[in-house]
């Protein structure tokens, strides 16, 4: 077998799931998590770390996918956009942006949502300054981000109660 070709063993827990995967070594994390576990929330837009659409937790910290092999998340903790609702919940990240019209088309939405979950759980009440570093790694083209903006606010805010 080409060594372009090899074969590795992965454990993994995605959105509090323990799951163990035979994969080819090249294969990049967001392949794995749309084309074998069927995570397509996050989504596949540049393949170059610039839009953010991609945007996942590995162990609590934001990533892009598209730019991280599978096999360096082994042994490690994944939530993507699938695994904010809890037990039928939304997140009160999800709920901000949907309350507050942060999003439009949509196909960013999964990578701010992840950068903003990012964020919360190191700031619990982020200045404006530290959302517009938080999100720096997101691109919308449908907006002109202050929803987002607001979105964030609200979900600091909701964190709180």
């Amino acid at each position: 077998m080409p060594a372009a070709n090899k074969r590795v063993r992965i454990r993994i827990a995605v959105n509090g799931t323990p799951r163990e995967l035979e994969i080819e070594a090249r294969r990049l994390l967001v392949e794995v998590l749309r084309e074998d576990l069927d995570l397509t929330g996050t989504h596949i837009g540049c393949d170059t770390t610039y839009c953010g659409a991609c945007t996942v937790l590995l162990n609590g910290r934001n990533v892009k996918s598209c730019t991280v092999f599978a096999v360096q998340a082994d042994g490690g903790e994944i939530t993507t956009v699938e695994g904010l609702e809890k037990d039928g919940k939304l997140d009160a990240v999800q709920e901000a942006f949907a309350e507050c019209h942060g999003l439009q088309c949509g196909y960013c939405t999964p990578g701010f949502l992840m950068s903003t979950r990012a964020l919360l759980s190191r700031v619990a009440h982020p200045t404006d300054a530290q959302i517009r570093k938080g999100i720096a790694g997101n691109t919308c083209r449908c907006t002109g981000y202050q929803n987002i903006f607001k979105a964030v606010r609200a979900a600091a805010g909701a964190a709180g109660k």
